[in-house]
């Protein structure tokens, strides 16, 4: 009876130190390959904002229907554009008074908006310079009243998003580090609770190759359990991400996405069989009295 409970305790205690194992990877992966894909998608996240820049261009009450119908034509043909909208002062007074909660027409007695387009460019041309082209060559046409755009916000997102890019890399490279360091860290806990068994074995006459086999099989298996966890969580948040922003664009992109699986598959097996085997030669190499 004893024996039996000595057996229970010890499976429970090898469950719960494998556990942790398997828990501990799984999280550091987890995180690494969220890491990644912030990195390989940091250009379309920045394609992204580029693409809800929008320029407007009010018409002047003078402008005729096929003034206006040439120009949105022109802009459409235009490699740099990805969509035109046209609104009319009407539609514009009806959101305006909804927003602001009152009839501004009926109180002024007349509508003062004007017609505008909105110009959305596709992500390559949204830049300082082909944007102030742009916006020159609109405004020699006598029935534009006004060209306008939020010059600020593209000025901020041409200067930030390289440095974003760069501390993603820096970021990413670190937290790969530190992961290395912690799955190589709770591996050599768990080998280190069955050190006594290591040189048991050995003093029986057990080679070094078949003390270790054993153990990297062990620690392999948990690297794969963990590798497979994290790609799970790491497959919902990119269904879910894929849902709620489908700009991105995130199942468009196979290629991306098998480097970062790939690599959290070969990270979990690779640094678990290394970490194991140091970790049991580390033991294995001790005198029998430097194991206390």
């Amino acid at each position: 009876m004893i024996k039996n409970y000595q057996d229970n305790y010890q499976k429970k205690r090898l469950l719960t130190g494998y556990f942790s194992v398997v828990l501990s990877i799984t999280f550091v992966l987890f995180f690494v390959g969220i890491l990644g894909l912030l990195l390989l998608n940091t250009r379309n996240v920045a394609s992204h904002f580029k693409e809800q820049i929008v320029m407007t261009i009010y018409l002047k009450d003078v402008a005729k229907e096929i003034e206006i119908s040439q120009l949105k034509k022109k802009l459409q043909l235009n490699q740099s554009t990805k969509k035109v909208n046209f609104t009319p002062k009407e539609e514009a007074a009806q959101r305006y008074s909804r927003n602001i909660g009152e009839d501004f027409v009926e109180f002024l007695g007349y509508n003062p908006l004007l017609n505008s387009i909105d110009i959305y460019f596709n992500a390559m041309f949204v830049n300082r310079l082909n944007l102030i082209q742009t916006k020159k060559e609109l405004e020699t046409e006598d029935f534009i009243d006004e060209v306008v755009y939020d010059q600020p916000l593209v000025i901020l997102l041409e200067e930030n998003i390289q440095k974003i890019s760069f501390i993603l890399l820096i970021t990413t490279s670190l937290f790969i580090v530190v992961a290395l360091l912690l799955i190589n860290s709770s591996i050599r806990l768990s080998i280190f609770s069955k050190r006594f068994i290591i040189k048991t074995m050995q003093l029986v006459g057990a080679t070094k190759s078949f003390i270790r086999r054993p153990f990297i099989w062990t620690h392999l298996r948990l690297g794969i359990i963990s590798s497979l966890l994290a790609l799970g969580g790491l497959t919902f948040l990119v269904f879910e991400i894929n849902k709620y922003f489908p700009e991105l664009n995130m199942m468009e992109k196979p290629l991306e996405l098998g480097i970062v699986f790939g690599g959290i598959l070969i990270l979990g097996i690779g640094i678990t069989g290394i970490s194991t085997f140091f970790a049991t030669q580390r033991y294995l190499n001790l005198k029998t009295d430097a194991i206390y």
